[in-house]
């Protein structure tokens, strides 16, 4: 048997390789194709651009190629693995997968002209290079995949090479690809375009998968923290974990680096030299970049080097940027012309990190002791923006320099003191935060890299009030620094900040009014956008800020003026009444009193217009032009309607008064505004989210009188409007009951009475409010139900007249008649009784007076004994008598 199969085999074989000879001579190569590639139509006719098409054979039926130079034979199959795939592949054949059949038809181009495996195009024009891999069989896996997608690899770095994967973030070829911008992935990239590989559209160097697959900046880092609180220890860890490393202890082994806080810390850990220790900067540049820094920028060996050599000169060169090892190796290839992998990332991310950090070292505790001491304030040790000392050295606040000086002069140097640490602070915020911000936001838009930490209006909502405050004080600052210069006691203080209080009432509103908006759009890109956050601590790291954050710099301004006036009038307490500056500090005090009185105001305005915008948010059909730049918000007030001229009587509304208007809308009620019918065909409409529907926009010059209904027995809360439009003859009389116990009526009343003479342009407010009593107009609460009892009767009082509508007894079946009389009126018999009295008697079970059925002792009594009353709430409403509106015209 086994004899006859080998013959078969041999005869199958000589078959087809007669047919391979006779298609030598012809420029029509032969396809095979495996069953499972066949049944696909699309698959089927790109393989027919490459040849005759025929069914796969057997593996040990493949024929072999004979000559070299005849037309290559092809394999489609998939997957490519198994005894064809290995047999055609050893007998160099063209194999090649059905993505990339379907690609080269689509992309009209010709197989490729090598005997490798090409499954797909994925990776076409990829040339790859491989770091941190120590085992063979993962390497060796790698590159066979790559092949099968078309990429290429190198061994080594060069400038052919398009993308790195590495195991870790460290290693030479990793500084290389970071400092030449080259993409450096995973080696989840591979796996994942491999498992895509049937989809055509798959491209391995599509933005979208770099960024998924993007090694990440931590990779195969295990970290010890030194020196950090606990509470920043653990986030430190959950943004290491986040991005890929994991927190080791000191003595753990594999561990690769420490990082210590080089403020809490003096003295190295000790660990093992293959161990990277380095400043907490080197953390967060690393996580602001996106990729591992260069570990010897940010040594903190080198740190204390520095600080030892600091003390030993006795801080002389504190204010001095003098660079360490690291900043001296790369002055010295920029000198040479050196252009090394590692000197361009330095280069690349000067920017970023704000220069060298050399330049940004930690002066000695020492000095920071003694400047502390005498400032108060560590953040007082800023230097001033232009290089300049503070004071000059026989400034120095000194015991025998401050006994030489009078006391007037002494809170004077007070004031130049906190003047130029406040100017400091600012150029800090613009220098270190705004600038580079706006610099990184500026690349973006010219090379359209998306780069950049914060967008245009992000930037514009945190700093753009800061700018016209820092030129103000900057000037203001040089004026001082003058008057120091050339003291005398005439000098006029006062004077001088007179002369800038027009500046401040310009400058400090917009910040102070919309600081809350800074704050917020702030704490927000903090919390969302790790980068950010990350460029946030390196700052906060440095010198300059005091270790402060940004949002506890951004709120200098809004304590500045206060500060200010404080000194003013301690000044004017040394000043006597003789010297000619005395009468200046008072208009300079009385200025700075207004300034802060003015932002106070515009605050208030501005408050009341955001505030506009979210009522016009949360009322259903509210007209547009409600929002408007001349009107803000005064108050609210919420009120039952008495009248009937508005939504109807024992509505619930809200009154919202504005400075020009009044919007009365209904407050919608929680049980019923759930779902409501839309049509006859029973389908239910989902009720507005909008708590308030629109009613009514009652412009205030329509109200021409205010009525306040004296309290009595029955009447509490209660005032009136009579209003009047100018196409309208008539006046109208609408009447509210105040249910909101916050909300004072007399006081609301007033706050009213005072917007509409505004708005007519009086003078007095009083002339609008009228007092009158309950019985003059008419009123009566006593019979007005509030309860939400009310509201379900209410409402089944107007189901019952709807039903009553549709069911039309002159038509009905006496039998129906007689069904439908006995469910709506419970109470007995309705036959001794006459049609109109037996229709005044339909009510439903849920409309009855409770009062009037606790009354009843029985059924039967209750049926015979009593009168049956209509419920309140559908009993006609009380019309307004003529004497109320005569009342009124007698004021």
């Amino acid at each position: 048997m086994d004899e006859l199969s080998k013959g078969m085999t041999q005869t199958g074989s000589a078959a087809t390789t007669d047919k391979i000879q006779e298609n030598d001579g012809s420029s029509n190569p032969v396809v095979y194709v495996n069953g499972s590639c066949l049944e696909c139509e699309r698959v089927r006719a790109a393989c027919e651009r490459l040849g005759i098409v025929e069914v796969a054979p057997e593996p040990d039926a493949l024929p072999t190629l004979l000559q070299p130079t005849a037309p290559p034979c092809y394999l489609v199959t998939s997957p490519f693995e198994g005894e064809l795939f290995d047999t055609a592949h050893r007998a160099k054949y063209r194999v090649l997968g059905p993505t990339a059949v379907l690609q080269l038809a689509e992309r009209d181009e010709p197989p490729p002209a090598n005997a490798r495996p090409l499954y797909s195009l994925a990776m076409r024009g990829a040339v790859i290079c491989f770091s941190g891999f120590r085992k063979k069989d993962e390497l060796t896996y790698l590159i066979t995949l790559i092949h099968y997608m078309g990429g290429s690899i190198r061994k080594d770095m060069s400038s052919k090479v398009t993308h790195l994967i590495a195991a870790a973030a460290t290693g030479e070829k990793y500084r290389y690809a970071s400092g030449f911008g080259l993409p450096v992935l995973a080696r989840s990239w591979v796996d994942a375009c491999w498992e895509r590989r049937d989809d055509p559209a798959c491209l391995a160097t599509d933005d979208v998968i770099i960024k998924e697959h993007k090694l990440k900046v931590f990779a195969g880092a295990r970290v010890c923290f030194v020196g950090f609180p606990e509470d920043e220890t653990q986030h430190m860890g959950e943004v290491l974990a986040s991005n890929g490393g994991a927190v080791c202890p000191l003595d753990d082994p594999d561990c690769t680096h420490v990082v210590v806080d080089e403020h809490n810390t003096v003295v190295a850990p000790e660990c093992s030299s293959r161990v990277h220790v380095v400043k907490a900067e080197w953390f967060w540049a690393s996580v602001q970049n996106e990729e591992a820094q260069d570990e010897g920028d940010f040594l903190f060996k080198d740190y204390l080097e520095e600080m030892s050599r600091r003390s030993s000169i006795g801080g002389a060169g504190a204010g001095v940027a003098t660079p360490g090892a690291a900043g001296a190796a790369g002055g010295g290839e920029e000198a040479g012309g050196a252009c090394t992998p590692a000197h361009l990332q330095r280069l690349r991310k000067r920017k970023l990190r704000g220069g060298d950090s050399a330049l940004h070292k930690r002066r000695s505790s020492v000095g920071d002791a003694v400047l502390l001491n005498l400032s108060r304030t560590l953040l007082d040790c800023t230097t001033s923006p232009d290089g300049k000392p503070i004071l000059e050295e026989s400034e120095v606040s000194d015991n025998v320099v401050r006994k030489l000086m009078s006391p007037r002069q002494q809170v004077f140097m007070e004031l130049l003191q906190t003047e130029s640490n406040y100017v400091g602070i600012l150029h800090t915020i613009v220098t270190m935060f705004k600038q580079p911000l706006e610099e990184m936001a500026e690349e973006d838009n010219s090379n359209g890299k998306n780069q950049a930490l914060l967008n245009n209006t992000e930037l514009k909502i945190i700093f753009g009030n800061l700018p016209p405050i820092y030129e103000l004080h900057q000037r203001m600052l040089e004026e001082l620094r003058y008057t120091q210069a050339h003291w005398s006691e005439e000098k006029s203080i006062g004077q001088l900040v007179l002369q800038y209080t027009p500046d401040m009432v310009k400058a400090y509103p917009p910040f102070v009014n919309f600081f809350e908006n800074t704050k917020e759009m702030l704490q927000q890109c903090d919390r969302e956008n790790p980068r950010f956050h990350a460029f946030l601590k390196i700052c906060q790291t440095k010198p300059e800020c005091g270790r402060q954050s940004l949002q506890e710099l951004l709120i200098r301004p809004v304590q500045r003026l206060p500060s200010i006036s404080l000194l003013l009038d301690d000044i004017l307490k040394h000043t006597h009444k003789s010297n000619p500056d005395h009468a200046a500090l008072t208009k300079a005090l009385a200025g700075l009193r207004e300034v802060m009185s003015h932002i106070n105001e515009d605050k208030r305005k501005t408050e009341g217009q955001l505030q506009m915008f979210d009522i016009y948010n949360e009322i259903d059909q509210c007209p547009a032009h409600l929002v408007s730049s001349h009107r803000s918000f005064v108050s609210r007030c919420e009120v039952v309607e008495l009248s009937k001229e508005l939504s109807g009587r024992g509505d619930h509304l809200v009154l919202f008064l504005f400075t020009d208007t009044m919007e009365v809308c209904k407050k919608r009620s929680k049980a019923f505004n759930s779902k409501s019918p839309t049509n006859g065909t029973g389908t239910m409409r989902i009720g507005s989210s909008k708590p308030y529907r629109h009613i009514s926009l009652m412009p205030l010059s329509t109200v021409k009188r205010v009525v306040d209904i004296r309290e009595a027995e029955d009447c509490h809360n209660v005032f009136a409007l009579m209003c009047r439009n100018n196409q309208e003859l008539k006046e109208k009389l609408y009447s509210f009951m105040i249910t909101d116990e916050t909300v004072d009526k007399s006081h609301f009343l007033r706050q009213l009475c005072r917007q509409m003479a505004n708005t007519v342009c009086k003078a007095d407010a009083d002339k609008f409010l009228a007092c009158l009593e309950s019985h003059q107009m008419d009123i009566d609460t006593s019979d007005l139900a509030l309860s939400t009892l009310s509201k379900v009767s209410k409402f089944a009082a107007r189901t019952r007249i709807k039903v009553g509508r549709a069911l039309s007894f002159n038509k009905t079946p006496s039998k129906l008649k007689r069904a439908m009389s006995s469910m709506i009126s419970p109470f007995g018999s309705t036959s001794n009784l006459t049609p109109a009295s037996q229709l005044a008697q339909m009510r439903l079970a849920s409309c009855n007076n409770i009062n009037e059925m606790g009354g009843c002792s029985g059924g039967a009594a209750g049926a015979s004994g009593g009168v049956l009353v209509a419920p309140l709430s559908v009993q006609p409403t009380r019309k307004a008598a003529p004497g109320a509106a005569h009342a009124l015209r007698r004021f």
